[in-house]
């Protein structure tokens, strides 16, 4: 008897809490939607052949809510059932459902938010179930699901108007919501299940980039219960798209000279071939480098938001850099974690944070060789695979490499005034520490010479960015036209089909393998870059002069 009055009691919410006690004659089910008064207890205990005494029918006073709430795993944003029961007992709170620290904090700041929010916070037994189970849980994105169901349980507020409407954000012990990593890969999948999504405000611009997302952006746990209540209903977001405004990006006229390695730099923005510059200090590459962006044509919205949406996950989405190319340019220490991704809950690395954008890998011999190594893989792929003990998660990692070194220790091997000092094996052992495979996954190597001193004196005349992006625009739309990609992405198969050259071509390129002692990956990349040249020149046909100068700019691979 008083087990069946103890398990009458755990009523639900909004959703079903099912009793089945088991008898002699039978089974009994008994489904509970809403806390049930004494006489309500009574009536139900009766249909199960129980007799409650009146003692018994008014402790039954356990009660059950569930919301919706969104985890992150890479680039997915799995759904989380929030459920609390409130009991009777010595006052605690349980957090179950695989939390880590950070959610394991939640008690602290859900409770003082609460009270600071001029709410009770019960003193009963709380246990916050985050399922499913097998799913680890982490940030403080779950404060807000916790804390709205607690008040729903202990009565305090109406959870109908939530119904179809996921909750996400942290919590401060004010009671106001704080920004949230991921806001728009959560709005995606929320859409997907045909659900709105309530989350702080300061990621609504964020989450509304995702048109068919309805958000409901709120300042504080006091406005959601305002907007429970009826009295004060959220405003939902509006759908404003983000207006591309071309960033004041370095312009290419400003640099000096340098008319082979600005050649090299527009076939790579052309056909988002990779490319590494070879040559003494203080010559220009990096300036080269942060130059390539303002060469390439601003992102559509689909890779934009692909782009958006990484940054979000690893939280350093900025809506001024809506629709740029992302550019990365990690120091030389920079473990293999940091640039490919990873940590106990795997987040993106430098290649995913520069996808559809320019990675720049300056001082390259000075990185560990294990972590140039591990960009092996993403180059070919233009994806990462991070698996760990506890989960597996997929990043995207479709960037364009571009690279710079000295051609020796001291940097000035090959310098006209021949104040190089380095012995041959001190040249070999600094060149040695970049593998034959990662160098025969770059396209291209072109030398940056010292300029000499007539060169720096005069004012610069070269073509502007916008000058050069005209004409890469022009070839890559005549890429999407033949292939729908660039083509540094083609397949063999297509390669054969677009990237064939005329009879004295295949001649040359015959020659060019048999004496430089090409790979086939090297072939394969030749006549991409080839094919590049081509649609610089509007022509339909890979040619041998093509041919000639996409090989010139492989020759010079270091080995």
């Amino acid at each position: 008897m008083l087990a069946a009055a103890q398990l009458l009691s755990d009523s639900a919410t909004h959703l079903t809490a099912r009793y089945t006690p088991t008898r002699s004659t039978g089974a009994c089910h008994t489904s509970i939607h809403t806390q049930r008064t004494p006489q309500q207890a009574h009536a139900i205990g009766l249909d199960c052949g129980f007799t409650l005494s009146a003692s018994q029918c008014a402790s039954a006073t356990m009660s059950l809510a569930v919301l919706h709430s969104r985890a992150l795993s890479g680039m997915d944003a799995p759904a989380v059932t929030v459920e609390v029961h409130l009991a009777n007992g010595l006052p605690s709170f349980t957090l179950v459902g695989l939390p880590d620290t950070e959610v394991k904090e939640a008690r602290d700041r859900v409770r003082a938010a609460i009270q600071n929010a001029q709410f009770e916070f019960p003193a009963r037994r709380i246990t916050v179930n985050l399922a499913p189970a097998d799913l680890p849980k982490e940030s403080g994105r779950f404060d807000l699901p916790i804390a709205l169901g607690i008040l729903a349980a202990s009565g305090q507020i109406d959870l109908a108007a939530l119904r179809d409407v996921e909750c996400v954000g942290e919590l401060s012990l004010s009671g106001e919501l704080r920004p949230i990593r991921g806001a728009l890969a959560m709005a995606v999948h929320a859409t997907q299940a045909q659900r709105a999504l309530l989350l702080p405000i300061d990621n609504a611009a964020e989450a509304a980039l995702d048109s068919r997302a309805t958000i409901y952006p709120a300042r504080s746990l006091l406005a959601v219960c305002a907007h429970l209540s009826g009295r004060e209903p959220l405003v939902q977001q509006p759908h404003t798209p983000i207006t591309h405004t071309a960033a004041a990006l370095p312009d290419l006229q400003e640099v000096k000279g340098q008319h082979a390695p600005k050649r090299a730099l527009e076939i790579a923005a052309a056909g988002q071939h990779s490319l590494l510059m070879v040559g003494p200090p203080g010559t220009g590459k990096s300036m080269l480098a942060a130059r390539l962006p303002s060469l390439m044509p601003a992102l559509d919205e689909g890779r934009a938001l692909e782009v958006a949406a990484l940054h979000s996950i690893a939280g350093r989405f900025k809506p001024e850099h809506w629709q740029q190319r992302p550019y990365r340019a990690p120091h030389h220490t920079a473990s293999a974690a940091a640039l490919v991704g990873g940590g106990a809950d795997p987040r993106p690395g430098e290649i995913s944070l520069a996808h559809h954008g320019v990675l720049f890998l300056d001082e390259l011999p000075e990185f560990d060789r294990r972590v140039l190594e591990s960009l092996r893989e993403p180059l070919e792929t233009g994806h990462i695979s991070l698996a760990r003990a506890a989960r597996r998660v997929d990043y995207p990692a479709r960037f364009q490499l571009v690279a710079a070194m000295n051609p020796c220790p001291c940097g000035y091997y090959g310098h006209p005034d021949g104040r190089c000092r380095c012995t041959p094996d001190q040249i070999s052992r600094y060149r040695g520490k970049l593998s034959g495979p990662l160098l025969d996954r770059i396209d291209m190597t072109v030398e940056v010479a010292a300029l000499p001193v007539s060169d720096l004196q005069h004012a610069t005349s070269g073509e502007t960015s916008a000058t050069v992006r005209q004409r890469v625009e022009a070839a890559l739309a005549v890429q999407m036209q033949r292939q729908q990609k660039p083509n540094a992405l083609l397949d063999p198969k297509e390669v054969d089909a677009h990237c064939t050259p005329d009879e004295a071509g295949q001649q040359l390129l015959a020659q060019a393998m048999q004496r430089l002692q090409l790979s086939a990956r090297a072939y394969h990349r030749i006549l991409r870059v080839a094919r590049t040249i081509a649609d610089l020149q509007n022509s339909a046909h890979v040619s041998s002069a093509h041919i000639a100068e996409a090989v010139q700019l492989r020759r010079h691979a270091i080995t």
